[in-house]
């Protein structure tokens, strides 16, 4: 039985990723110019409808189901040595990582951000997770 999802993103979103989204049958809400702005929507949106709230990055299971990646990668290049993964709030390179880490340890896993949008180089430097007061 399908289960009914609704997605908060920025308005500037690409139109590509809502689209595909909404094909997936998705309701989409555009709130926001930021991920910071559309994630405090979702917040009040979750206490007005009682809808759950399923973080796009810092869950378990999300992490997990993006180690579907890792699993690709594996079965299209066993030999692999090496991986850049983009890093955003962090939920796909954790499942990529995961993943290939545990079938070849001796894989390297490269995370890759923007300058403006270091959070990890940040958070590493700092010996712990820090957040961002801006992001480019």
């Amino acid at each position: 039985m399908p289960i009914s999802a609704t997605v908060v993103m920025p308005r500037t979103t690409p139109h590509i990723k809502v689209a595909a989204v909404r094909a997936l049958g998705a309701e989409v809400v555009l709130h926001g110019d930021s991920y910071s702005d559309a994630a405090a929507h979702c917040t009040q949106l979750v206490a007005r409808t009682g809808l759950v709230f399923i973080h796009p990055f810092d869950d378990p299971l999300v992490i997990a189901g993006q180690g579907t990646i890792g699993h690709e990668l594996l079965q299209q290049c066993p030999d692999v040595e090496l991986v850049f993964v983009p890093v955003g709030g962090g939920g796909l390179i954790a499942g990529i990582a995961d993943f290939i880490k545990t079938l070849r340890p001796e894989a390297r896993i490269i995370g890759v951000e923007p300058e403006d949008s270091n959070a990890m180089q940040a958070s590493l430097a700092a010996g712990q997770r820090v957040g961002l007061d801006e992001v480019g």
